[in-house]
């Protein structure tokens, strides 16, 4: 089969990839986290990995030891024409339990809270509004506990992590993964 392109259409312009913005969040394992949002429309990447702790180049043992600091965590690159960060903070709300310290499902361990890394003030406010609103609707019956940080150092997990849910559709997730289909409220 024979398919022609025209210039416009053969590689993505300077200006696609200048769009692209970046967000951090941790929601408990980063399997369930990183397939949810992996379906997102707008969603361009995800890459797993270790987010908010003192030790550089961590790995997974070393992060489940406790020692590191670091909480499994999800790198989104997305495109703000298609999905907003606001949707994304939305949805992050949506797909874990915030109230819930250390911990998600089954998984417990400082490495599994719940953290928003902001990577500008833009992002800081809207996340902060976000957990305001959320608070006052009293959607939660306990506190949210979500941290909410400054942008930290993201060191990606390694290869066995990355689409671990699509390499193994049988495996274990915290996540309701359907929510993802389904629109925001």
């Amino acid at each position: 089969m024979n398919i022609s392109r025209n210039s416009s259409q053969s590689a993505p312009m300077q200006t696609d990839v200048d769009k692209r913005q970046v967000a951090i969040f941790a929601a408990g394992c980063f399997w369930g986290t990183e397939e949810y949002f992996r379906r997102l429309p707008g969603v361009l990447s995800t890459t797993v990995g270790y987010c908010g702790g003192t030790t550089p180049n961590p790995n997974y043992e070393q992060v489940c030891s406790g020692t590191t600091n670091h909480a499994e965590s999800l790198r989104i690159e997305f495109d703000p024409a298609k999905i907003s960060y606001d949707q994304l903070v939305r949805h992050f709300f949506r797909m874990h339990d915030p109230t819930q310290r250390n911990r998600q499902g089954a998984d417990f361990g400082t490495q599994y809270r719940s953290v928003i890394f902001y990577q500008n003030d833009e992002q800081r406010i809207i996340s902060e509004k976000i957990i305001a609103e959320l608070s006052a609707s009293k959607k939660y019956s306990k506190p949210i506990v979500t941290e909410l940080v400054p942008t930290m150092p993201f060191y990606p997990a390694e290869e066995y992590h990355q689409n671990y849910l699509r390499k193994n559709p049988g495996g274990y997730c915290h996540v309701d993964l359907s929510l993802a289909a389904k629109p925001l409220e």
